[in-house]
């Protein structure tokens, strides 16, 4: 397969006004706790427009099959559906074609594939670039390809404000440097990193680079091409689509390179039982059933996303985002981790005197929903000298109003544990 993916016509896009934007949102207009919901977890997970629930349900009651091995009409059909959320993706982050677009059930599967296929090229001395606030799934196989090869981790710190320095990342690039692995955007900071200069840095040292995207495609634009990374790895539960289902975009003479990451079905062009022959890309990295309606009710989240006015969508983003930080520090007591300016869509803060698990749970009973713990990122609580934090982020459905509802509810919730 190596289908050039057509430019779709440019149409009038849709017109971002928040409040019809949460009517397409079924779960927004319910309550929890007798309280509207207030629903500020979207970094760990988005909630889905109708549109997305409706392919799901479609795809299940009137057009499952399994893909690309049926010769009847049930899975020709849903093989089209799938492979044009392929093409889907492609566009969305401007890759250069369809074969540079693996499907995956995860983020996180996603990088452990390249930890276990690229990672083979790494030995004993060879070094892996990270930085100080790199999720779990952006430390762990890493470590693990360490183990087994004998490479070397060098993490750049994080400074106070939460900002990871291009200089310093330039500092920790040598001769040796095989791999750099950044987050495009801090989970737990929103952090914004400079990622088309560390990518530059990185292939003038001649190493390679992979970002984690999860919080990146979800509040900017994002075109893999313009910033040359050579791997990019996201998930779609986090962009308004089902869980279960991943993006690993990966530059075609790499993912040529690099040997298979699974065995078994459809990643084959031939077996026998002396050996056997791989498939074309993508195909190659997709072993067994793929996550079939999860990658068509991606595509159908990209298309939702993509109605709407980029600019308008994350200017409003940034908007609520400031709105909220102000909001926050102006309550006594309370500490945000993270005040860099390069930020988006996550604030992290502690109360004085709460643990965040109780804050959280306060505040659930006023039909907030926040997230609390280290986030998968317990190196980045250690610098920060935290055990956990409290995070509220944003998605195109948060309303400025959600913010006051929450510094009520923090207000009040001052009072009973202090």
């Amino acid at each position: 397969m190596n289908v050039a993916v057509p430019t779709p016509e440019i149409s009038t896009p849709r017109p971002f006004d928040v409040d019809a934007v949460r009517a397409d949102f079924p779960i927004l207009s319910r309550q929890v706790h007798g309280k509207p919901l207030v629903y500020l977890d979207s970094a760990a997970s988005a909630q889905k427009p109708q549109a997305v629930i409706d392919v799901i349900r479609y795809q299940y009651e009137q057009e499952y099959a399994n893909v690309h091995r049926g010769a009847y009409w049930l899975s020709e059909t849903l093989t089209g559906k799938y492979e044009a959320a392929r093409e889907t993706v492609c566009r969305f982050i401007n890759a250069r074609s369809d074969r540079e677009v693996v499907f995956t059930k995860g983020a996180t599967e996603a990088i452990n594939l390249v930890a276990s296929t690229f990672g083979n090229s790494l030995g004993e001395g060879d070094e892996i670039v990270i930085t100080g606030l790199e999720h779990h799934s952006n430390i762990v196989p890493w470590q693990l390809l360490r183990d087994r090869t004998g490479a070397v981790i060098k993490v750049v710190p994080v400074t106070p404000e939460g900002d990871v320095p291009l200089d310093a990342i330039k500092a920790a690039l040598s001769g040796r440097t095989k791999l750099v692995a950044v987050a495009h955007v801090s989970n737990v900071l929103g952090t914004v990193l400079p990622v088309k200069d560390i990518v530059a840095a990185a292939h003038d040292a001649g190493a390679k680079v992979l970002l984690d995207g999860c919080q990146a495609v979800v509040h900017q634009s994002v075109d893999v091409q313009d910033i040359d990374c050579d791997f990019y790895a996201f998930s779609g539960h986090k962009l308004y689509g089902p869980n279960g289902i991943g993006v690993l975009y990966g530059k075609e003479v790499l993912l040529d390179a690099m040997p298979p990451y699974q065995g078994g079905g459809e990643m084959i062009s031939s077996v026998t039982f002396e050996r056997s022959e791989w498939a074309e890309l993508p195909a190659k990295f997709e072993a067994g059933t793929p996550p079939i309606v999860p990658a068509v009710a991606l595509g159908a989240a990209i298309d939702y996303v993509s109605a709407f006015d980029t600019q308008a969508r994350v200017a409003h983003e940034h908007d609520v985002l400031r709105y909220a930080m102000d909001k926050l520090s102006a309550i006594d007591g309370i500490t945000l981790i993270g005040t860099t300016p390069n930020k988006t869509s996550a604030i992290s803060f502690m109360l004085e005197g709460a643990h965040p698990h109780d804050l959280a749970t306060i505040l659930d009973r006023s039909g907030i929903c926040v997230r609390a713990g280290h986030h998968c990122a317990q190196p980045l609580m250690d610098a920060f000298g935290v055990t956990a934090t409290v995070r509220a982020s944003i998605g195109m459905y948060t309303k400025h109003e959600e913010f006051d509802v929450l510094a009520d509810a923090l207000e009040r919730a001052r009072e009973l544990l202090i």
